[in-house]
């Protein structure tokens, strides 16, 4: 059973890893930002460390998930790994199992806020073009509503 989870992990973040090329440079303001901030522990790092408080919903060794102070739907959580990584783009193989576990811990939460019938949404912003102003790794898990396309639609 294990070997199958790893295997099937290991294709799924390869195949995310790929997909997830530079396709051009970022802004040098936003080249700044980010260097500055990835020098320093993020907010994430510490609300996991206890320095600043959150409301956690679900926290074991590897990963803790808590209610952003920023609410963009009904249901809205942040599943962040212990680990500090800065964005999809420095993940490791070594971090499979830790990403897999990720979308496991969403999928318990999304039952258990009475989403995963329904519906909900799983995000992860990748620098500038995406958003990303936290340089911890982290998915948003959204849901309650109907939440409409993820980018505006070309006709």
């Amino acid at each position: 059973m294990k070997k199958n989870i790893m295997k099937n992990s290991t294709f799924f973040f390869t195949l995310l890893l790929l997909t997830t090329s530079i396709c051009s440079s970022q802004s040098l303001e936003y080249q700044k930002k980010k260097t500055k901030k990835t020098k320093k522990s993020s907010v994430f790092t510490k609300i996991i460390n206890g320095d600043i408080k959150a409301t956690i919903v679900y926290e074991d060794d590897d990963i803790i998930a808590f209610v952003p102070l920023r609410l963009q739907a009904p249901v809205h959580l942040l599943i962040v790994p212990k680990k500090e990584i800065h964005t999809i783009n420095e993940v490791s193989e070594e971090d499979t199992l830790l990403l897999g576990k990720l979308f496991l811990v969403a999928k318990k939460l999304a039952k258990e806020q009475g989403v995963s019938e329904t519906g909900y949404r799983l995000s992860i912003n990748i620098n500038e073009d995406a958003g990303q102003s936290v340089f911890h790794l982290h998915m948003h898990l959204l849901g309650g509503k109907k939440l409409g396309p993820m980018v505006a639609q070309e006709e």
